[in-house]
């Protein structure tokens, strides 16, 4: 390579700072030989689903571990969200953020169901519980707050209005798994919660899900919905479909539940490098943990300052992916701004201006088992040395490339 591109960044033509991608959510890996002796054992006795032995195992675990009563394992989290929302007669129009995951709003819709989008809080991430109120009407049959990124959202307070209207409330705590809010586990609150155990998240059972539940009645019907209805072997006496977890996605969930203390403990580690890395950079606010609670720090979220940093997402994005760093923008641009609903609600935006501010400045970054402390330190100095110079890499990328969403906000260059 020539003298005049060392050190120059991917973008303009230097040298990768990784020879191969580091991507957002590379699935943690257990014991290998653990999973290979309960894949042995599966093998052995020769029952693959309808809630064999390491199915009830897992679901004992999760409840043990959250603190409640009754766990239903399911094939994802999605058909989780899907079945305890229908079996809590949710129909019309339910109350949820736009800044979430698509299954969200989809798990709804599916069903027929509206989903109201309702606004953040100013300068949060969470669902805005003073805006809740605004929104409920008479067709108004549930709240599905999302506890985002493992920090918590106002639980207390969105369970008061939600009290106040007699609304029934199902967290989506896909995130949040072995997280805990004022001391109380995750899992615990509302009339039901639904995990995520997808490859992505920090504890995985390759796919799967799981409703998790104190409401007696409630566990019954939802385990009822996910096995088609049965009652024993011939006795049908609910509608239902097929949402069972199987066992050998129940022995990944186990294996992983056994390194669960290690990748937390991994995901920790990264975080302070990348607090470190991070704190003094201007533009670059990154997403906090409070260490005094239960967390999985299974997020690295920033949100970018383009005023500041004179760089936009979409050109830190593209940076980024150069250096073989894979970030994400979670979830830009919104459910709102995704079919069907910005043909449903094509105004929506207008009700959502602290959601739109936000999608325009979030980055997620990679971590996880697979990315060591020493990667996040070059992560974080790659960033600094962008927006160190910022306005000249900006201009420069504006030069050579026409794309809208590389261009600064008018209020930004006044």
């Amino acid at each position: 390579m020539s003298e005049d591109r060392k050190g120059q960044l991917a973008i303009f033509g230097g040298k990768p700072t990784f020879p191969k991608p580091l991507h957002v959510g590379v699935p943690n890996l257990g014991d290998r030989e653990r999973l290979y002796a309960r894949i042995d054992g599966i093998l052995d006795h020769r029952v693959l689903t309808n809630r064999g032995p390491l199915v009830m195992e897992f679901e004992e675990r999760i409840a043990d571990l959250v603190g409640v009563r009754h766990c239903i394992a399911m094939c994802n989290g999605t058909v989780a969200l899907e079945i305890v929302t229908r079996a809590l007669e949710f129909e019309h129009e339910v109350i949820t953020p736009s800044m979430t995951f698509i299954a969200t709003a989809h798990a709804l819709q599916w069903q027929r169901i509206t989903p109201v989008f309702c606004d953040i809080a100013p300068g949060g991430h969470h669902l805005d519980p003073a805006r809740i109120k605004d929104l409920v009407t008479p067709r108004s049959s549930g709240i599905l707050p999302v506890n985002l990124w493992g920090r918590p959202c106002n639980i207390d307070t969105i369970m008061s209005v939600a009290g106040h209207y007699e609304l029934p409330v199902v967290f989506d705590s896909a995130h949040a798994f072995g997280c805990s809010y004022k001391g109380k586990m995750i899992g615990g609150f509302g009339t039901a919660e639904v995990f995520s155990f997808h490859a992505t998240k920090f504890i995985n059972s390759f796919e799967g899900g799981a409703v998790v539940t104190d409401d007696d009645d409630l566990a019954e019907k939802v385990r009822l919905m996910q096995n088609f209805g049965f009652e024993g072997r011939d006795s049908v006496v609910h509608v239902g479909i097929n949402g069972k977890m199987t066992e050998i996605e129940a022995a990944m969930g186990l294996t992983s539940l056994e390194s669960m203390p290690a990748f937390v403990e991994h995901n920790r580690q990264n975080y302070a490098a990348y607090r470190d890395g991070l704190h003094r950079v201007p533009g670059i606010r990154l997403i906090e943990y409070d260490e005094r609670e239960h967390c999985n720090f299974q997020y690295i979220v920033i949100e970018l300052d383009e005023c500041i940093s004179s760089v936009t997402c979409a050109q830190m994005l593209d940076i980024l992916a150069a250096e073989n760093i894979d970030a994400r923008r979670y979830f830009y641009p919104g459910c709102h701004r995704m079919e069907p609903y910005r043909s449903y609600f094509p105004n929506a935006g207008m009700l959502l201006p602290n959601t739109e501010n936000l999608l325009g400045k979030v980055l997620t970054l990679p971590t996880g088992t697979s990315v060591s402390v020493e990667q996040v330190e070059k992560i974080t100095g790659l960033i600094a040395r962008v927006i160190e110079s910022g306005r000249s890499v900006g201009l420069r990328l504006r030069a050579m490339s026409g794309r809208r969403e590389y261009s600064i906000d008018s209020a930004c260059e006044a």
